[in-house]
Formats: C-alpha cells, sequence, structure tokens
C-alpha cells in the first residue's frame, strides 16, 4: 500500500475523486440523471485514472494498479456517506455494476500506463468524447413503456370472500422478509372510501400512502386502479446522517394496478396481482431486475395476506 501515500499516489486519487464528484453531480443535479455515466462510466474513471496519473510519473504494476484503484473507489463511497448524498443499501444494490466497471477501467488503465501506446493528449480527448457520449445516451434514453409485474396465487375460499379482501384488508403481521428490513417501503394495510368505480383506495406503506382511484369495479372478478399518488420507495440508510437522495422522488413511478380474480371451484379462487410502472435508472435492464424482484415481493406479501384473512374468516 506504500505507493498510495506517495505524492505520485495522493495526487492520482485527489484528481479521480474531484473529477468524478463533477461529472456526478452534472449527472444528478443539472441533467437530472441516474444512468449509464453513473453506474458505468463514472467507475470505469474511478478505476482508470488513478494508475494512468500515478503511471505518468512513476512506473506501476498490476497490483499497484489495482490497490490504488479499489483504495480510490473506497475513499468515494466513504465520502458520499459523509456528505450525505448517498446511502447504504443503494450503493449496495449498485455494488455488481460498479465492482465490474472500477475493475475494467483499473486493469485498462495499467495497460496504457505499462505500455504507453497512447499519448495523454489522445487519452483525455477520448475521455472528454465518452464523458459526452454517455452524457448524450443518458438523456435520450429514457423509458418509453410501462413494465408490468405479475404474482398469482390460489386461496382455498369463494371468490366473494377473497373479493371483500382484495378492496381492503387490516394492519398486516410484521414482514420476516429480508428485504423489507433494508428500508425498501412495504405494504401495512389498506382501505377504500366509495364503492365501484370512482371509489378511492389508499393502500398505506411503511413510507406513506398509495393514493388508488378505481377505474373497474367487476365485483368479483376484477378490481383495476390508477396511481394518483406514491410515496418514496425506501428509507434510505446512512452510517452518519439522515439522507433523501434525488432518486427517491420519481426516478420509480407506479402508474396503474390491477386484482384478477378467478372461480376455479366453489371454494377455491386464483388471484393475480399485477403492477404496471417505470423505473427512470439505467441501465434499464439491472434496476429492472431489482424493481420486479422488489414489486413481486409486495405483490406476495399482500395475495399472502388475503389468503391467510380469506381462508381463516371462512366460517365467519
Amino acid at each position: 500500500m506504500r505507493e498510495i501515500w506517495t505524492r505520485a499516489g495522493i495526487v492520482s486519487i485527489l484528481i479521480t475523486i474531484i473529477s468524478t464528484y463533477a461529472l456526478g453531480y452534472l449527472s444528478i443535479y443539472l441533467f437530472e440523471s441516474y444512468g449509464w455515466l453513473l453506474f458505468i462510466l463514472i467507475p470505469f474513471l474511478i478505476g482508470f485514472l488513478p494508475p494512468y496519473i500515478f503511471g505518468i510519473r512513476k512506473k506501476v504494476t498490476k497490483a499497484q494498479a489495482y490497490k490504488l484503484s479499489f483504495f480510490t473507489a473506497l475513499c468515494t463511497i466513504l465520502l458520499l456517506f459523509v456528505l450525505a448524498i448517498e446511502g447504504l443499501i443503494c450503493v449496495i444494490m449498485a455494488s455488481p455494476l460498479l465492482l465490474l466497471s472500477i475493475w475494467l477501467g483499473s486493469y485498462i488503465g495499467f495497460i496504457i500506463s505499462e505500455r504507453k501506446f497512447l499519448k495523454s493528449k489522445i487519452v483525455n480527448s477520448l475521455l472528454v468524447i465518452l464523458c459526452l457520449g454517455f452524457m448524450s445516451f443518458d438523456y435520450i434514453n429514457l423509458p418509453a413503456e410501462l413494465t408490468p409485474v405479475k404474482t398469482k396465487i390460489v386461496i382455498d375460499a369463494p371468490i366473494e370472500k377473497v373479493w371483500e379482501n382484495v378492496i381492503q384488508f387490516d394492519k398486516l403481521e410484521e414482514p420476516e422478509d429480508w428485504i423489507f428490513k433494508t428500508g425498501i417501503s412495504y405494504p401495512v394495510d389498506a382501505e377504500i372510501k366509495g364503492n365501484g368505480v370512482g371509489a378511492v383506495r389508499y393502500c398505506n406503506f411503511t413510507t406513506g400512502s398509495f393514493v388508488e382511484p378505481i377505474t373497474t369495479w367487476n365485483k368479483p372478478t376484477l378490481l383495476q386502479f390508477d396511481v394518483k399518488e406514491q410515496p418514496i420507495p425506501m428509507n434510505e440508510i446512512n452510517p452518519f446522517y439522515e439522507v433523501h437522495p434525488p432518486h427517491l422522488e420519481g426516478y420509480f413511478k407506479s402508474y396503474k394496478g390491477q386484482f384478477k380474480l378467478k372461480k376455479i371451484n366453489s371454494n377455491k379462487t386464483e388471484i393475480e396481482g399485477t403492477t404496471w410502472y417505470k423505473v427512470s435508472i439505467s441501465p434499464e435492464f439491472y434496476w429492472k431486475s431489482w424493481s420486479d424482484f422488489i414489486i413481486h415481493r409486495i405483490h406476495k406479501r399482500v395475495l399472502r395476506h388475503i389468503k391467510k384473512e380469506s381462508e381463516e374468516n371462512l366460517n365467519l
């Protein structure tokens, strides 16, 4: 680790942190984008710049390159917490993308530094072009279509009884699912005001309420609703402060949902819950996998409660 505490090591780390924070600020606060620039290019630069800058002054080995890059990454992440910019859970969720990009950047930085087959002016020009390209790509690459997530369960109860527990339900038990112990918001109960189309359903989560005007009321087979208002998707965990990063507001948005009930026989009902949403964070394929997983867990929590209530209260 001695190379880190040399003049060349400290300079390379400081230049990297200042440069990547400036890019991150532009991405989040100017372009209002959490995308490829933030999750791919910036960690790539965190990996690339320290060995590349260090190598301009001194010879760098591959081991030294990795040490410089990952120590810089650690400092960058700690600053996110200390400056109350980000929380622990989102960093953990993004870590596969971050680690892969940092490693790749470090390796390429080492190769260029060792072989010096590109002049500094050419490398700097390529980096500027990369930054502009990623910013442009994020700006135009916005999600166009809603993503549906569907979850099914079979309940040993008549369809009419299940319907009663769909439109509103009492307080759910404390969750055992690990994902809800991380600060991710989860449903606690639901109530409805009114009856039929035009009624408003309130699905209450730990961070607030989803306000859901009913658009289809086909008792007892189909309940559809829009999402007029929704709370933040999670309470971020930070080792030092309470934080509220911008991605909690509007980057994940639910647009509508439905419960579809199907009568299997007089005492058995299939129920399918569906949520349509958009996630305005890229790479979309990566963050949608997280969103789909979390929404499925939310669906299962609600559907299992409906199953429990419907089957327990059959004879009441």
